[in-house]
This record gives structure tokens, sequence and C-alpha cells, in this order.
């Protein structure tokens, strides 16, 4: 197991290196660690070089993120390919809709075996137009293909199930992408101004249901001026749901929201907050800025959706409301307000206990490896085992 010669090549294929860095660092850390050559195709932004400084080998990948051309799909399955092809990877692991589909089809045609792992099934499963049907067609023809098939929560899984888009023998459950719950711990708030702070971590997207928490906002500063409303975030990303900054500038000059764009870590925002609020009613896998929140010791507040409601155990942890009701919404967050703050740090601390039994990043680390250890490794002697938990 020390000769990395003797170790298998696997290669990443998602649509952004930037979700394989900041969700998958411990993954990738660790199988870097047990000798494995790591390959990441992925269009290339700001954490390919964080990537490759961690000891993987990157290649940029063109993929238009939103595009439906038939045409330009058929050349992204050729183009992935021919990547495959060349680099002779032993096995890949496809993360999001482009590579899940396009990738998984390009390893039946080169003959790799591959692993298929759903992170949220986003418009696929909102709506119910043409692109929708053919995406979910395009699922079923391409999950025919990797060795298994992973989804984030139960709810996704019965969803592929219930409409026959992959064997039931194929999927499988992975509780999350797994949170370090020692590097997302608790902190003690940096500043104490007489200010209760909510905030909104997520893509500035209307799925997310941002507009729902700056209606509520509203209602809520209407009879606490002290409440403050935060969205950190990027705009301006690639997707039908977008904000546009502009909007976003608009509520800030109404004293709305405050807006805090994007930051590297999240940590010391997550630790000012007193409430971390994510009200989406799009498809999520599991939230992970909720994830790293109630490590922190947060409560949270969020719908009951899919992915969302995985989170959170209502009245333990936090609580959840309907989607698309900013007037549950806004009712959710005066009860948070209205703890004491001896309830509402139980509630943190509850939930952080949550995160560390259902969701600590070993445990998914581990499953990885029994999968690794059952299509990839093939000597009894050289069987992986889980590194120990931090």
């Amino acid at each position: 197991m020390d000769d990395i010669k003797t170790m298998p090549h696997l290669l990443l294929c998602a649509n952004t290196a930037w979700s394989l860095y900041n969700f998958r660092h411990g993954l990738i850390a660790t199988l870097l660690e047990k000798g494995f050559i790591i390959s990441i195709l992925a269009p290339k932004d700001e954490c390919s070089d964080k990537l490759e400084a961690m000891g993987c080998q990157v290649f940029d990948l063109y993929m238009s993120a939103k595009g439906v051309n038939p045409f330009s799909d058929l050349v992204l399955m050729t183009r992935i390919a021919l990547f495959y092809r060349k680099l002779k990877p032993d096995f890949i692991i496809h993360y999001t809709i482009k590579p899940n589909i396009y990738g998984s089809l390009a390893a039946k045609l080169v003959g790799i075996p591959s692993l298929a792992v759903t992170t949220g099934l986003g418009y696929t499963f909102l709506n119910n137009n043409l692109v929708a049907k053919v995406a979910r067609q395009l699922y079923k023809l391409a999950f025919r293909f990797p060795e298994e098939v992973w989804f984030l929560n139960a709810d996704d899984k019965h969803a592929f199930l219930s409409h026959n888009l992959v064997d039931k023998n194929k999927a499988v459950i992975l509780r999350s992408e797994g949170i370090n719950t020692a590097h997302f711990t608790f902190q003690p708030k940096p500043l104490d101004d007489g200010k209760f702070r909510f905030l909104l971590i997520a893509r500035m997207l209307w799925d997310k249901g941002i507009g729902e928490y700056v209606e509520a906002a509203r209602k809520v500063r209407a009879r606490h001026p002290n409440a403050v409303f935060q969205l950190l975030g990027a705009t301006g990303v690639p997707n039908p749901s977008v904000i546009g900054r502009e909007q976003i500038a608009e509520w800030e000059a109404a004293g709305d929201v405050e807006y805090l764009g994007t930051t590297g870590d999240v940590r010391p925002i997550i630790a000012q907050a007193d409430c971390v609020v994510l009200p989406s009613y799009y498809r999520e896998g599991v939230p992970r800025t909720l994830m790293e929140a109630a490590a922190m010791s947060k409560p949270l507040i969020t719908t009951d959706n899919v992915g969302c409601r995985d989170v959170v155990v209502h009245e333990q942890t936090g609580l959840l409301c309907p989607v698309k009701d900013s007037h549950a919404l806004a009712n959710s967050m005066e009860l948070m307000l209205n703890m004491n703050d001896e309830k509402r740090n139980a509630m943190g601390e509850v939930g952080r206990l949550f995160m560390i039994e259902n969701f600590e990043e070993q445990k998914v680390i581990a499953q990885y490896l029994r999968m690794l250890n059952k299509y990839v490794i093939q000597s009894e002697t050289e069987k992986l085992s889980p590194s120990p938990a931090p």
C-alpha cells in the first residue's frame, strides 16, 4: 500500500472544481494519504489550483452549466470520453447532473467502471416541462451503467425509484457529503452589540427562498427593530433562478437585508449569527450550509422540504416551516427571537450532537472506502481502512 504504483487511479468529475474542493476536501485528502492517484475533471475556477496544491492532477473541462442544447451535450459527452480514454483511470466518480448523465455514458463507452453521486435533483423534479422530462429520460439511460448510484437523502432515492430511473439494487443512500465537526465547531460571538442576527447562506437564487426571507424580514423588523437579516453568497451564478445584484441592492437600500458578499471562510460569520435560516424550495441534497451552522451549535430555521428536513429535528435543533410561506417563516423567526438564551443555546448544542452522530465526515469517507474496496481494490491484503475520527 505504500507503493503509489500499486494504488488505483481515481478520477472525480463535477461541474465545478469549487464544489469538489469545498465539499469533498476531506475525502480527497484521505484518498491521497492512502496513496491513490487522483485526477480532477471540472471547469477551471478559483479552486483548481488548490486541488493541484493538494496533490491532484487537474484538467479543465468546458461545460455549459445550464445549457440544454442536444448537440452541445453530445459534444460534452465526446469531450469527456476523450479525457477518459487518454487518462485511463481505474474508476470514476461523477457529481452533479451533467457529469452524472454524460460522464456515466462516456465511462461506459470507454469501458471504465463508475459511481454516480446525485447531489440534489433541482429543476429536474421541481418542474414538469419538456426540459425536465428529457433530463429524466437521460438519467434513466445513463444510470443503467454506474456500479452504484448514491443519493444524499431518502426522498431523492424514492423519486428516482418511483419514476423507474434507476435499478433499486444500485440505489444507495449516502447521508450527505459529511461535515468536519472538528473544523466547524462552536465559537463564541465576536461581537455582542444587542442585535439579533438571522443569516441565510446560499447562492442568490429565488429557489433558495430568498424572496420569502426578505418578506419575512420586513414583517419581523416591524416588531423587532433589533433584528438583522443577512445574506451571504454569490450573485450572478448561471442558473435560471438567479437574483440580480440590482435587486439585492434595492433590498439593502430599503433596510431589509445586509448583503455580505462571499467569503473563503464562513465560520466567523456563522459565529456572529444567532440563527441560520434556509427557506429553500429547491430539491436540496443535504444543505451544506445548515450542517456547518449546526456543527457550530447554531439553531436553524428551514423548510419542511427534501434534504432540508434531514438536518433539523423540529423544536429540538431548530424549526421547520412550510415552503413558500413568508408568514409562517416570520412566525418561526419570532419564536426564535422570543426564546430565552438558555433554550436557544440548548437547541444549538443538541444540533451539534446531531451532526456528530449522523453527518460526521469520517462516516461518509468510510462509505467511500467500502465502495472502493468492493469495486477497485482487488487484493484482500490491500483492503482500505477508514482513518480514525478526529
